[in-house]
């Protein structure tokens, strides 16, 4: 069964969260509403893109998903809806969508004219626009219904990794830090197999430190299971659960984990040597 999910940089202190479920289930009191996150940064769009672009796909198909990041109303800036992949995603035309799907082109993208007479009305764009058109959809609707095609939403550019075949070096970026602290960075496996680059005889570099090894997941790091704890505040370079290139401390946490021990900031180079 297909599902409402929120996503939202509101926090969960104020009545907003709130005041959008109670919309939704005002229209239909069967909805079922899955929270993905609301602690995300004010405003900020890359790590939007990256929580829901990585929980998305494990929903059922005709999911609808309300993205309320950087969406309070204004008759300047439209609001979209893309079809994509089996599922609905709405939001502000402010670019969001397109980091989401950076590679991947949406089957449809429609301009949100539900309420558009009405703009005076319009005081909080997620219960009076996406609330309705989420349960329109939700409820078997027509896109077209509530929208029209668009062929011109915002686009923003998606931070890529560059490989210097010459210098033999990989250039990327960190673009997230998660909850444990561990540092994402824009470089994926599939890079690394896109231009034929072997995963040996390499060193990562960031700040004054470096590695020379990523492992496939987290626990591959312990060598030792019986003395587990030793390893504890050690360092390590994996790829993580969505192909990236992540700096990580084992069983470390906002406080100790790599953002902190390493000082490293999202928009920060990394760099990937070959010798």
């Amino acid at each position: 069964m297909a599902v409402i999910t929120f996503t939202s940089d509101y926090g969960l202190v104020d009545h907003r969260v709130a005041s959008v479920k109670g919309k939704i289930l005002s229209l239909n009191d069967e909805v079922k509403i899955i929270d993905i996150s609301h602690q995300i940064q004010a405003y900020n769009l890359l790590q939007t893109a990256y929580i829901v672009r990585n929980s998305y796909s494990f929903f059922p198909k005709g999911t609808v998903h309300i993205i309320s990041v950087d969406s309070f109303f204004t008759k300047d800036r439209k609001c979209i809806l893309y079809q994509n992949d089996g599922h609905y995603f709405i939001a502000a035309d402010n670019g969001l969508l397109s980091l989401i799907f950076y590679d991947i082109k949406p089957e449809a993208v429609y301009e949100i004219t539900l309420n558009n007479r009405f703009d005076d009305e319009v005081s909080f764009t997620s219960t009076d626009i996406f609330a309705p058109v989420a349960v329109h959809l939700h409820n078997g609707g027509l896109p077209e219904v509530i929208g029209r095609k668009f062929k011109t939403p915002r686009q923003l550019s998606f931070p890529r990794p560059v490989y210097n075949e010459s210098e033999k070096m990989i250039i990327g970026e960190i673009m997230y830090i998660d909850n444990f602290g561990n540092v994402v960075s824009n470089i994926s496996k599939k890079f690394f197999e896109k231009n034929n680059i072997a995963l040996e005889n390499f060193i990562i570099k960031f700040r004054n430190l470096a590695l020379s090894k990523i492992h496939n997941q987290y626990t591959d790091f312990v060598n030792d299971w019986t003395n587990e704890h030793e390893y504890h505040g050690k360092s390590a370079a994996i790829f993580n659960d969505a192909g990236l290139l992540e700096l990580t401390i084992y069983k470390g946490n906002e406080h100790n984990g790599a953002k902190s021990l390493f000082g490293l900031q999202v928009g920060e180079n990394i760099y990937i040597e070959f010798q």
